[in-house]
């Protein structure tokens, strides 16, 4: 009975409206663990005949990394032992290149020119660029984009659907503004004559709406953007 109870301990087993979640041990073998959650699997009553298609369930893995082959081998257990299907494994362990993508995201691209007309940046991560963004060119990041010099051409911040990007310009004439896929249109031409003395940055309002804004302001519109910056 003891022994049982120890090896019950790997796995466990919670229920929900969507299916069963397995929350497996990440600390013993992977033999152990296939041992326990096989045994585990035998102990409980087979589904009825009657019982519409296969039960759903969710594996929790924790720190374990396991390998492709590994997550098959869990994976037909279920199916062997009883007409569950996984549908979901969640881990707490990042893969490398999920790893290395992370990185991507979070660094800053530095470019130094201006960038003219026909000419496209496009790249993962922040985009700071120390120039003019003539008309007819276009910059695009997943990240923020920051603009030392005149925005007159197209910019696209968070290309990869983050909508809490902005767009930061010394001089913020843009035909195009684009946060996520929200677009805004160009400033009226009235607008365009008026001289800025001051840096302005593009946001998304809680209505989806790009808005413009002072520099000076964005650490209150975007307070971790703004620490991270200091």
């Amino acid at each position: 009975m003891k022994t049982n109870q120890k090896k019950n301990q790997y796995v466990i087993i919670k229920g929900t409206k969507d299916g069963l979640t397995f929350i497996l041990d990440d600390q013993c073998s992977m033999d152990t663990l296939k041992s326990a959650l096989k045994e585990t699997l035998s102990d409980r009553p087979q589904p009825s005949k009657e019982s519409q298609g296969a039960v759903k369930a969710k594996l929790a893995i924790g720190k374990r990394y396991l390998e492709k082959v590994e997550l098959q081998e869990l994976a037909s257990l279920f199916s062997e032992e009883m007409n569950i299907k996984v549908e979901d494994i969640e881990s707490d362990v990042i893969s490398k290149t999920e790893a290395e993508h992370l990185v991507k995201e979070k660094q800053m691209t530095q470019v130094a020119r201006i960038i003219r007309s026909g000419q496209v940046i496009e790249l993962q991560g922040d985009l700071l660029i120390i120039g003019d963004v003539n008309p007819g060119a276009t910059v695009k990041a997943t990240g923020n984009i920051y603009i030392l010099g005149k925005l007159k051409g197209i910019a696209h911040a968070g290309s990869n659907g983050n909508k809490e990007a902005v767009i930061c310009a010394s001089v913020m004439t843009p035909s195009q503004l684009r946060i996520a896929s929200v677009v805004r249109r160009s400033p009226e031409e009235s607008d365009q004559l008026i001289e800025q003395q001051m840096m302005e940055c593009a946001y998304l309002n809680e209505n989806e709406e790009i808005i413009l804004e002072k520099l000076h302001k964005l650490s209150k519109i975007r307070p971790q953007l703004a620490t991270e910056l200091c």
